[in-house]
């Protein structure tokens, strides 16, 4: 199979998850009328339905170690980014789950989804089971959600203050670099199953041909993907952080939970 053949190929529609997806519009809808941000929701689902039908699906299909890595970095750090940004600013969590709403929960929650499903047995099983891949993408969704609600809750009252928000998205950053380099220079496999892949799409002489990926060179720039453009990510955040900051001419005040 040709590179191209593979890219106009891969695609995988998958109906259940369509039909989650008019689930959710209709009960965002339903729920929030015109007070919701669409564009948001709108960037939201689009990029959830490439991270999950696309050829990068795919290739993180027990492929290459890389192209999970991007499925990870979207369904953690932008999918749910995204859906917090679409909710009214009028929104506030249930009573129950306003104890999801402390810093520590939010940051255990972000830098845990990286490091848990990069266990060698959790990552091998999310490959090998449909079940477990599935329960992997639901925890990443709702682990990157706590993330993001401490930095992009829709009422600024319910976020983190500006500095300590610095702090909580720095450390994370390092938290998540640290993984990534291990990544990048160990020297064996974090991710088994990547090593000997089972060619059922005929596409794998492609990618150790034409590609150039071999397992060692595939994770490492796994890891690398992990090390640079997350932390890009947590920067463009901070960056935000600061110019919140300095548009405030109030003195800011801690969260009393922080």
């Amino acid at each position: 199979m040709t590179t191209y053949q593979f890219l106009t190929t891969a695609w995988r529609w998958n109906s259940t998850l369509l039909l989650f997806i008019a689930l959710a519009l209709a009960g965002y809808f339903l729920a929030f009328r015109r007070r919701g941000r669409i564009a948001y929701l709108g960037a939201a689902l689009v990029v959830f339905l490439f991270a999950l039908t696309s050829p990068v699906n795919a290739l993180a299909d027990g492929y290459l170690f890389s192209a999970h890595m991007v499925q990870h970095i979207l369904l953690v750090l932008i999918v749910p980014a995204l859906l917090l940004l679409s909710l009214p600013r009028s929104f506030s969590l249930p009573r129950p789950l306003i104890a999801l709403t402390h810093p520590f929960s939010g940051w255990i929650a972000g830098v845990g989804a990286m490091w848990l499903w990069h266990a060698p047995a959790l990552c091998n099983a999310a490959t090998t089971s449909r079940t477990v891949s599935a329960v992997q993408t639901t925890s990443l969704l709702l682990m990157g959600s706590v993330f993001w609600w401490q930095v992009l809750a829709p009422r600024d009252a319910e976020r983190l203050s500006p500095g300590v928000g610095i702090v909580y998205l720095f450390t994370a950053c390092t938290a998540c670099s640290v993984l990534g380099i291990i990544l990048t220079f160990a020297p064996v496999s974090i991710c088994p199953v990547y090593q000997h892949p089972v060619d059922r799409l005929g596409i794998l002489g492609t990618i150790r041909g034409s590609w150039g990926l071999t397992s060692d060179r595939d994770q490492q720039i796994g890891g690398l993907l992990m090390w640079v453009p997350m932390c890009l990510i947590y920067l463009a955040a901070i960056l935000a952080q600061l110019a919140r900051w300095h548009s405030d001419p109030a003195p800011q005040t801690e969260k009393s939970n922080a």
